[in-house]
C-alpha cells in the first residue's frame, strides 16, 4: 500500500503446506530458502503445485556438492555439521538432487541448473566486512556487534566451504508443462 502497488500482498505461511490453490502463480521464485527446509521433497512439490501450467520456476539455494561419486571425508562431514548447527540448517542437498526432485514431480519441462559459486563467492567476505567496518556497533550495541563478529566467523567458514567445492550455489530454472503436453 505504501508504495502504491495494488497487486502485491505479503503473507507468512508454511512453505511446505501453502494455503494457495493449485496452479495459482505465473512465476515461483525461491531465493535462499531451500537450505532451511526440513523436507526438500515437500518443498519442491509444493512450489510445483502452486505454479500454473506454462509458469516459470526459478530457485537459488545453497547446496552441498554431490557426494555419490566422491563420498564426504571427515573434514567435509565436520564442516557440514558446523554449518548445520551454527545456522540451524536441517541439511543441504546437491544441485543434482534438487533437479531430480523437480523431475520426479513429472510436472515440469527440462530443468536448467548451474553452480553460481564463482560469481557469488566474493559476497561472503563482503558481507563480513560491511559489518566490521562500521564501528558504531561497538558503542551503540556491543552485544549485537559481538554476534556480528561470530557471524563473520561463520561466513568465513561458509566462504571456505564454497571455495573448496564442498558447497555450491545452486541455480534452477524450469517451465511447468501445459496440460496438453
Amino acid at each position: 500500500e505504501e508504495r502504491g502497488l495494488s497487486n502485491t500482498k505479503f503473507m507468512v505461511m508454511n512453505a511446505l503446506e501453502m494455503d494457495f490453490p493449485d496452479n495459482s502463480f505465473d512465476i515461483v521464485w525461491a531465493c535462499e530458502s531451500g537450505e532451511h527446509m526440513p523436507d526438500k521433497e515437500a518443498y519442491i512439490n509444493e512450489m510445483m503445485r502452486v505454479l500454473k501450467p506454462g509458469g516459470k520456476f526459478v530457485m537459488a539455494t545453497w547446496c552441498q556438492r554431490d557426494d555419490r561419486e566422491v563420498p564426504f571425508d571427515k573434514r567435509d562431514k565436520r564442516d557440514l555439521r558446523f554449518l548445520y548447527e551454527e545456522w540451524t540448517h536441517p541439511y543441504f542437498i546437491s544441485i543434482e538432487a534438487y533437479a531430480e526432485l523437480v523431475d520426479a514431480t513429472k510436472m515440469m519441462g527440462p530443468v536448467k541448473t548451474a553452480d553460481w559459486c564463482e560469481p557469488t563467492i566474493a559476497s561472503w567476505r563482503h558481507s563480513v566486512w560491511v559489518g566490521v567496518y562500521d564501528p558504531r556497533g561497538w558503542i551503540t550495541k556491543p552485544t549485537k556487534y559481538m554476534k556480528c563478529a561470530r557471524d563473520g566467523y561463520c561466513l568465513e567458514r561458509m566462504h571456505r566451504a564454497f571455495k573448496r567445492g564442498l558447497m555450491e550455489y545452486g541455480m534452477f530454472a524450469a517451465t511447468k508443462a501445459k496440460k496438453d503436453e
